[in-house]
């Protein structure tokens, strides 16, 4: 049974009510059990000795699997909310994404890989609905094998009101990589964060534009191990994965923009940093990145593998990579946090910025936390539409 979904939901609700119609019975056959507890508790004592062992190893079992159940439920509603773990092998860090971990070759951006020969095979996917009833049904999963990287998972893709419209049939559209946080689904910006839902009426009304949004896997390491969306070798290809097997997808699937200029990346919490950092390591591949409570030193996610290596947590900050570009690149970054929560880190990127890179921050005031995301979600693709406008 899926870890997410009506149906274990429902069992976990059938499973805790049954623990408390269990409890309740043994209670009332035990004759309330004789407890009493009074004075110096010595009532309470008597009884309990008169109970026998076996008794009273039955009602500690119980009160036990109420307290299972109870704790198990609230998992399963939490989960469910913020959309954390996808599968069992999620949750239980069994599950790897890795099938191999090869060297990339050079890396030309995403024009150079789009067109990079006529022989290279194009990456024909087929696509279906999300199993996921909170994942609105317009949203289409495919199961992407990396022909660079090496990684293996789910990619969700949004194509934006105008894309079936007959008047765009020959436009192209720009991009957005949603990334989440960790631990974290990919099915979440489109669950719990409802970007579709929140932006198709503003792409409709002309203040959005028209972007193809794309959520791929972030987690692909089990033991509860997150990749900082970097390479390592012998490890994992992260960052290959994100920034070129994933967009060569879309470019070979659907009517995307193949410039840098049109593309861009979007992350909360973990995902933010990796939003900033590869927008800044590939100005080739993106135009502007979104950060939403996001860090700029690795060690922000005490999982990070990037945060635990030394010359990684150094190499793999966005301020590292921003101060020690050859010439500044040409980002645009969108940051947001709250005080101890990322506007520091922010404040910071703004400050070491040089033409043509420019930062743009954002403060917020609530706890790290989607209920602090959502909100932000319009006002941080508004001004994203700025920097990449509409195709008229």
């Amino acid at each position: 049974m899926k870890l997410t979904g009506t149906p274990f939901y429902i069992l976990t609700i059938v499973l805790f009510l049954a623990s408390i119609g269990l409890a309740m019975l043994q209670w009332a056959r035990g004759g309330g059990s004789g407890i009493r507890w009074g004075r110096g508790g010595a009532q309470g004592q008597a009884a309990a000795s008169r109970l026998g062992p076996l008794r009273f190893v039955g009602y500690l079992a119980t009160v036990l699997l109420c307290q299972f159940t109870a704790v198990m439920l609230v998992f399963v509603i939490v989960n469910n909310e913020n959309m954390l773990y996808d599968s069992w092998g999620d949750l239980l860090g069994t599950s790897s994404h890795v099938r191999a971990v090869p060297v990339p070759p050079k890396d030309n951006g995403i024009a150079g890989d789009s067109g990079a020969g006529k022989d290279r095979p194009k990456v024909i996917q087929s696509f279906h609905g999300v199993d996921n009833d909170m994942i609105p049904k317009d949203v289409k999963e495919t199961d992407l094998k990396g022909q660079l990287s090496g990684v293996d998972g789910e990619v969700l893709v949004w194509t934006p009101p105008q894309y079936d419209d007959p008047a765009y049939k020959d436009k192209t559209f720009p991009v957005v990589e949603l990334l989440v946080g960790f631990p974290g689904s990919a099915n979440a910006w489109f669950g719990t964060m409802k970007a579709s839902k929140e932006l198709a009426p503003l792409m409709k009304s002309g203040q959005v534009t028209p972007f193809i949004l794309v959520s791929p896997r972030v987690k692909l390491l089990g033991e509860s191990t997150d990749t900082g969306c970097a390479d390592i070798p012998g490890k994992v290809n992260a960052e290959t994965w994100l920034s070129r097997d994933v967009p060569q997808m879309v470019l070979d699937n659907f009517r995307a923009d193949a410039s840098s200029d049109r593309w861009a990346v979007a992350g909360y919490s973990a995902g933010g940093h990796c939003a900033t950092r590869l927008a800044l390591a590939h100005p080739n591949r993106y135009r502007a990145a979104i950060s939403m409570s996001g860090y700029n030193d690795p060690a922000g996610e005490s999982a990070s593998l990037t945060g635990k290596d030394p010359h990684l947590r150094e190499t793999a900050n966005p301020l590292y990579l921003l101060t020690h570009a050859t010439t500044p690149p040409n980002v645009s970054l969108f940051e947001t946090g709250n005080k101890g929560d990322g506007l520091e880190d922010a404040a910071a990127l703004q400050k070491a910025a040089k033409s043509p890179t420019s930062v743009t921050t954002f403060e917020t005031h609530g706890p790290h936390l989607s209920s602090t995301w959502i909100p932000i979600v319009e006002p941080s693709f508004k001004w994203l539409s700025g920097i990449i406008p509409a195709k008229h």
